[in-house]
C-alpha cells in the first residue's frame, strides 16, 4: 500500500490547526487541507505510521476508506455495504461505530449508527459467513462516519486510544492539561529546545514533559500501541523499520535547561515519576516551591503557566489576590522573558496588570481558553522584547 496515495483526516485541539499543519509538513506530508478542528491530507501508508508515532499535536489519525452522496438512511446503508470491510479486519474482531454530522438533514444519528453497523455485519455474513460483534468499551476496530448536507465519509481509526495518551502518565490528576494541547502551546510560544523553559505551576508535569520529548527528539508515541497494528493491511516489517529509525534520531540530552516546579509536594512526586517513566527524569530540573518564591533561572527564556481557573479552583477570591502578585513577580524578576498564560478567565490580563501582546483562542477538551503572551519589559526601559517571528 505504500506506493498508493491514501486520504486521511487527523483531528487536533481547536486553535492548533495552523501549528499542526506546519508539523505535518515537517513530517513529510506536503499536501494538506486545513479545516476547523483538524487537517486532511493525502499520503502513503507509511506516512500514517510516522504521524501516529511522531506527531505531538494530532488527536488521532483516521484513514478515509470511502465517500458517497446520500439522501436517505438506505443510501448510507448501501454506501457502507459497498466497502471492502473484510479486506481490512476479521469477523473475530470487535467493532465500535461513531457517527458525527454537520448540517445533516436526516433526523437520527443513532439510527444511522445502527444502519451502518447492519451494513458492515451484513457484508461480513455475505463474504465470510460470520459477523463481528460490537464492543462499545474496548473495541478492536473503530469505524467513524461523518455526514455533511449531502455526503457521507467513512473512516477507520488507525490510532486507537487518543494520541494525547502517550503512555507516560502514572496516575490521573485533577483537570489535567492534554498532552497535545501542551505541545501546541509550546509551538505557539515559538519555544525552541535551545531556549531555557520554565513551568512554575507544573502540576503533573505535562508541559515540561512535552518539551523534553521535543528536545530529545523522542517520538511521543514510542511507548504505546496503535489500532493499525490490528488491521489486515498492516505492514509489520515496515512499521518496525520506522520505529527503529525514530529511535536512532534521539539525542542524549536536552540542549538547554527545562525547569519545573509546583507548590504541592504530591504533584511534584507524580511529575517526577512521570518524567522517570518517560526516560527524561534527568532532563527536567524539578523542585517543590511556591511560584512567587522562585527566581529567574536565566537572563532570558520562555515561561508557560497553566494556573488554576474555573473548574480547577473552588475559591475565586484566592485567584483575585494571586494574579496581581503574579504580575509584580514577573515584572520584578523575569525581565527579558516571554511568559505565556493559559486560562479560561478573560479577566486575567487586567488582574495581572500587564498588556498581552497576543490572545490566542484554544480549547482544553470542551473548555474554551485563551493563551496570553506577555513580553516582559527589559529592566526599566519602555521598549518591548521582539517576539519570535515563527510560531
Amino acid at each position: 500500500m505504500d506506493s498508493t496515495k491514501l486520504r486521511f483526516f487527523a483531528p487536533c485541539p481547536r486553535g492548533l490547526e495552523a501549528v499542526f499543519e506546519a508539523e505535518l509538513h515537517s513530517l513529510g506530508v506536503p499536501t494538506t487541507t486545513k479545516t476547523e478542528g483538524g487537517i486532511g491530507f493525502t499520503a502513503p501508508w507509511s506516512s500514517m505510521y510516522w504521524i501516529n508515532l511522531k506527531s505531538h499535536i494530532a488527536s488521532r489519525v483516521l484513514w478515509e476508506v470511502g465517500q458517497s452522496p446520500y439522501r436517505s438512511e438506505d443510501d448510507v446503508y448501501r454506501a457502507a455495504y459497498a466497502l471492502a470491510w473484510p479486506d481490512w479486519f476479521t469477523p473475530s474482531q470487535t467493532i465500535k461505530i461513531k457517527v458525527s454530522a454537520r448540517r445533516c438533514p436526516l433526523p437520527s444519528l443513532d439510527f444511522l449508527t445502527l444502519r451502518i453497523k447492519d451494513a458492515v455485519c451484513d457484508k461480513f455474513v455475505a463474504s465470510r459467513h460470520r459477523r463481528p460483534s460490537v464492543n462499545t468499551e474496548r473495541p478492536n476496530i473503530k469505524l467513524d462516519a461523518f455526514l455533511d448536507q449531502s455526503t457521507v465519509t467513512f473512516y477507520l481509526d488507525t490510532s486507537g486510544e487518543p494520541l494525547f495518551k502517550r503512555g507516560h502518565r502514572v496516575m490521573s490528576v485533577e483537570a489535567p492539561l492534554r498532552e497535545n494541547l501542551a505541545a501546541g502551546i509550546l509551538r505557539l510560544a515559538g519555544w525552541s529546545p535551545k531556549e531555557v523553559l520554565l513551568d512554575p505551576m507544573c502540576g503533573g508535569g505535562t508541559i515540561p514533559l512535552e518539551a523534553a520529548l521535543m528536545a530529545r527528539q523522542i517520538p511521543p508515541g514510542i511507548s504505546r500501541n496503535f489500532a493499525f497494528e490490528r488491521l489486515l493491511v498492516h505492514d509489520e516489517k515496515r512499521w518496525g523499520h520506522l520505529r527503529e529509525a525514530a529511535r536512532a534520531k534521539q539525542v542524549a540530552a536536552v540542549p538547554a535547561a527545562i525547569y519545573a516546579s509546583d507548590h504541592d509536594p504530591a504533584m511534584v512526586k507524580i511529575a517526577q515519576r512521570t518524567f522517570q517513566g518517560a526516560g527524561v527524569g534527568i532532563d527536567i530540573r524539578l523542585k517543590q516551591s511556591d511560584i512567587l518564591d522562585l527566581e529567574a533561572p536565566a537572563d532570558g527564556g520562555v515561561m508557560v503557566l497553566n494556573p488554576p481557573y474555573g473548574v480547577r479552583l473552588s475559591q475565586p477570591d484566592e485567584l483575585q489576590s494571586f494574579y496581581p502578585r503574579l504580575g509584580d513577580w514577573l515584572k520584578q524578576r523575569f525581565a527579558g522573558w516571554r511568559a505565556y498564560v493559559l486560562t479560561g478567565d478573560a479577566r486575567v490580563p487586567k488582574q495581572i496588570g500587564l498588556a498581552p501582546s497576543k490572545r490566542i483562542p484554544l480549547f482544553n477538551g470542551a473548555l474554551e481558553c485563551r493563551l496570553y503572551e506577555f513580553l516582559i519589559v527589559q529592566g526599566g526601559a519602555r521598549r518591548r522584547l521582539t517576539p519570535p517571528t515563527k510560531i
